[in-house]
């Protein structure tokens, strides 16, 4: 429900950004992508799964399951920042198909990637007051988001090539 809301606040966010003055249509359309950023991971590991027939015992809150992809400055912050994850129902994940456990693992960090740069790229679409200059720096994070995530031995698409290998 939290990142529901956290979705849905960002959707008012960016709608009223576009009535405000150059400063609040800037902090709303950041405000809008931070919550994107933090509220749509968990929600589509949970969302692709249930799709795909896996349960979920409950969320956990925590910071980043990959720190070593970040760099020094911004790791420690990424420990700590509160990521919300999702723990799977361990009969529903060893009924499902590799690649059905696949796509769920990486509907989590793809989402992370793409729903807050989309967001972006809309406030951009509808003109708003800096948002050429921000979706240039959303597809530059959201780049760096898959990429990160793609190296990491421990990220969600490490676990995603760990069930296409049968492992």
């Amino acid at each position: 429900m939290v990142q529901t809301v956290g979705v849905a606040a960002a959707c008012l966010l960016l709608a009223a950004s576009s009535a405000s003055s150059k400063p609040v249509a800037i902090a709303a359309m950041l405000g809008a992508w931070i919550l994107l950023y933090f509220c749509c991971h968990g929600i589509a590991h949970w969302f692709v799964g249930r799709l795909l027939g896996i349960r979920f015992l409950f969320y956990t809150i925590g910071g980043t399951g990959n720190p070593e992809a970040w760099p020094v400055g911004l790791r420690w912050v990424f420990e700590h920042l509160p990521f919300f994850g999702v723990q799977t129902e361990k009969s529903s994940m060893q009924k499902a198909s590799p690649m059905a456990k696949a796509i769920m693992w990486s509907a989590g960090v793809t989402s992370s990637a793409l729903v807050p740069t989309l967001g972006v790229f809309w406030a951009w679409h509808k003109h708003l007051a800096g948002a050429g200059l921000f979706f240039l720096f959303a597809a530059g994070w959201s780049i760096g988001t898959l990429a990160s995530n793609w190296r990491s031995r421990t990220g969600d698409y490490s676990k995603a090539r760990r069930c296409l290998r049968g492992g």
